[in-house]
């Protein structure tokens, strides 16, 4: 071997050495940050419509604790707009700093926040503004993960590397539902909620720790650092994506819809539809964590497939998988058999949700140009997840009310949605660099 060839077998070696570290890093860091929000998912279905908000009808304490967890999603549209402004302005590093702070100190402070025995009205009330403080940070936290590790890519292996960043989701996910699932099994019910409860939130703060240090240990993203003295400096980011890019946002809204519903629906929304239904609490949660880790897997796989054989058809097949396999998911789970269940779970989170979410790590970042990349995305993120998730968690329980129990109405809900992404994949652009259209520039020459 020359050595020219070992000095370009080294250059190859460090880059990828680069990307493995900031998609960790970036990963760990979204894992910390959503923890929260699915730990809190879960602590309203079981224990804060009693702790927070006692009434004498056990229903509406659940109504409430859910509305308090559509409040976070309620501020994510800001924190996205605010920090998206940073992470295209000042850099994608600074902002995801911020927010892992906020979300973290939020998540730690629930944790000590005495209830409504203690202190009344203010425990909800300080509940509230907690969630509202970590929808905030959550808001700019996506983006600017993604972009970090997409803008680090190579161009054809972007969609398998950018999809590394979303497994921290599912990750925060698994960590505070196998935390409750453990503390259910050996602490009784009555110390549960005495004390357990805090728990998976006062641990979560081991999680920020090491996401922050690792975080605080990488550069900032190398496209950025190139146009930071020239079009970011001068540029007005959310003025000028909202003013040239209106269609990509609608559409890109759109397309989020049906993967931000799917998610929440099939691990905090399901959990309230089978208390209302008397189904086996313990068998949701099992098969739940089962279903997750196995995305934890497939998410990779669906970013390398979009790869090849593009953001679009990956993406399409796992919005019809979600729409098409709604009501058989529903009656699967009504049997209350561990089998069904698992095989219902599996189809949903494991192959429906991973193929939305794995292309959106990179296509997102691939519809705008660099200058203005984080506002872009945020945009559609936030707005997506506010309708697709956030939405949900206000009416749900109301319309399992509504509905006496039934799946119908959750049904309809997801279809609709499922219609609506569909419409708006349909109208965007594809962007992986192997199968876009000619007249589609590489992101990095705009």
């Amino acid at each position: 071997m020359t050595q020219t060839d070992s000095t370009l077998d080294l250059g190859q070696a460090e880059k990828k050495s680069l990307i493995r570290r900031v998609a960790t890093a970036s990963a760990i860091g979204t894992a910390a940050e959503y923890y929260d929000f699915f730990a809190y998912g879960t602590a309203a279905v079981l224990f804060f419509g009693h702790l927070f908000f006692p009434s004498s009808d056990p229903l509406i304490g659940t109504l409430a604790a859910f509305a308090t967890y559509a409040v976070g999603f309620l501020a994510r549209p800001l924190g996205g707009i605010v920090f998206g402004h940073i992470g295209d302005k000042v850099g994608r590093k600074k902002a995801l700093v911020i927010t892992i702070l906020i979300v973290g100190l939020g998540t730690v402070c629930i944790g000590l926040l005495p209830t409504y025995d203690k202190i009344g009205v203010w425990a909800p009330v300080l509940l509230i503004a907690i969630r509202v403080l970590q929808g905030f940070g959550v808001g700019g936290e996506q983006a600017g993960a993604v972009l970090m590790t997409a803008e680090y890519a190579e161009p054809p292996r972007r969609g398998y590397f950018a999809s590394w960043v979303q497994i921290g989701a599912p990750a925060g996910f698994l960590l505070p539902l196998a935390l409750f699932t453990l503390l259910n099994a050996v602490l009784t019910p009555d110390s549960m909620m005495a004390w357990g409860w805090r728990v998976p939130f006062l641990l979560s703060a081991v999680l920020v720790i090491v996401g922050l240090f690792i975080r605080l240990r990488i550069d900032e993203s190398p496209v950025f650092a190139q146009i930071r003295a020239t079009k970011a400096a001068e540029s007005r980011p959310l003025r000028e994506v909202v003013r040239d890019y209106p269609g990509i946002i609608f559409y890109g809204v759109l397309a989020k819809l049906i993967e931000a519903c799917a998610f929440a629906m099939f691990t905090v929304i399901i959990l309230a539809w089978g208390k209302a239904n008397n189904l086996d609490s313990t068998l949701l949660m099992e098969t739940m964590i089962i279903a997750v880790v196995l995305e934890i897997i497939a998410i990779p796989l669906m970013g390398q497939l979009s790869d090849r054989i593009g953001r679009k058809p990956v993406y399409m097949l796992g919005a019809l998988l979600l729409t098409l396999s709604i009501v058989p998911y529903f009656i699967a789970l009504g049997q209350n058999s561990f089998w069904l269940t698992q095989i219902a779970m599996i189809v949903a989170l494991t192959l429906g949700h991973s193929m939305c979410y794995a292309p959106q790590a990179s296509w997102f970042p691939e519809l705008f140009p660099t200058h203005i990349r984080c506002s872009g995305i945020a945009l559609i993120w936030q707005i997506g997840s506010l309708i697709g998730s956030g939405v949900l968690g206000l009416v749900a329980v109301k319309i399992l009310q509504l509905t006496g129990g039934h799946y119908y109405g959750l049904a309809i809900y997801v279809v609709v949605l499922g219609v609506l992404s569909i419409i708006g994949l349909a109208k965007l652009p594809e962007t992986a660099p192997l199968k876009r259209g000619a007249e589609y520039c590489d992101w990095h020459q705009r």
